[in-house]
């Protein structure tokens, strides 16, 4: 076989092996790849709306545009002068409820002091009536057998008389006295309930004072703020926005087709436009349970005959490694290209 020959067939047998290396890779799934790389990411954060929980008049505002606040710091104050007044009101509600309540408990003990009293004048109507009672009989069968006068009989009828009216008397006072006591006791009542209610009013004029500074609740910058002194706000109004960049994390658009060896916990590589040259790290947390579309406000009806499969983008949530250099720089909203590692778990 001359060279020219041999040369040939060497040429054929290559052109065959790179069709069919070229086949081979148009028909191998994407997701077979060791790398998936999408540029359809951004950098997001979960932004803190900042708004009073009452309303008012900005007093002072301690913030300043773009200004790095620390959790519990205080932003701005609302003019507290109502709010102070209405501390006072319950403050002299609990006064006023506590003395109703004290009053009710003396006149309660009182009324058991009467009791014991009446009881007692009971104890020595009763012993008189026994007393008249054993007279009125004996006098009686005097005069019946004639060794006593009709008049002695007589007295000691009006006697009997005289104490058994006064043992009603007394009973009926004695009844009285309890039937005022029951009152007073369901006026004890009532006054406590006032009293709890009073403290309550208090607790929440109190809480409400505290709402008139509000103060950071996580750290963070400051952005769009609107508020400012002097103008009025009014109860869940948003006054600025607070962005932690200490908590940031890329939302990353996949294909679908990409996605089947992606798993959380798998290392990430990404590049931002705004910092050329610079590579950050990171690792997938998560994988969004449905494709973007799916919450649309309209999502696409595909039960008809003019039905075109468009590939589906899935969202993956990537979390950059902290303590990396430049990682304050991220601002969100910036535009990533981040590339996850399916070969490194």
């Amino acid at each position: 076989m001359s060279k020219s020959s041999r040369f040939k067939i060497t040429a054929i047998v290559v052109a065959v092996l790179v069709v069919i290396v070229a086949l081979w890779l148009m028909n191998r799934p994407e997701s077979d790849a060791s790398s998936q790389t999408t540029d359809d990411a951004y950098i997001q954060a979960d932004l803190t709306s900042i708004s009073p929980r009452i309303s008012g008049v900005i007093s002072q505002v301690m913030v300043r545009d773009n200004q790095s606040v620390s959790a519990g710091q205080l932003l701005f104050t609302l003019d507290s002068r109502d709010y102070q007044i209405a501390l006072q009101r319950a403050d002299a509600g609990i006064r006023s409820a506590q003395a109703t309540l004290d009053s009710l408990k003396a006149q309660i003990e009182r009324q058991g002091s009467e009791q014991q009293q009446a009881q007692a004048t009971i104890d020595a109507s009763q012993a008189d009536l026994q007393l008249a009672a054993e007279n009125r009989q004996r006098f009686s069968n005097l005069a019946r057998d004639g060794s006593g006068t009709r008049q002695a009989q007589q007295a000691a009828e009006a006697t009997w008389k005289t104490a058994r009216a006064t043992l009603m008397k007394n009973n009926a006072a004695l009844q009285a006295i309890k039937d005022q006591t029951q009152v007073l006791r369901a006026d004890q009542e009532k006054a406590a309930a006032d009293l709890q209610q009073a403290n309550v009013a208090h607790a929440d004029a109190l809480l409400n004072l505290s709402y008139c500074q509000v103060k950071a609740p996580e750290d963070g910058i400051v952005a769009q703020r609107v508020v400012r002194t002097g103008s009025y706000a009014h109860t869940g109004e948003q006054q600025l926005t607070l962005v932690p960049l200490n908590r940031l994390y890329i939302n990353a658009n996949y294909r679908e087709t990409q996605l089947a060896n992606v798993r959380p916990g798998q290392s990430v590589t990404f590049h931002v436009d705004a910092l050329p040259g610079i590579t950050f790290t990171g690792k997938v947390e998560s994988l969004s349970p449905a494709s973007n579309v799916s919450f649309s406000p309209l999502p696409a009806h595909n039960a008809t005959g003019n039905f075109t499969k468009i590939v589906q983008r899935i969202t993956v949530r990537i979390v950059p490694d902290a303590g990396q250099k430049n990682l304050d720089r991220l601002k969100v909203g910036m535009s990533a290209e981040p590339t996850i590692h399916t070969d490194n778990p």
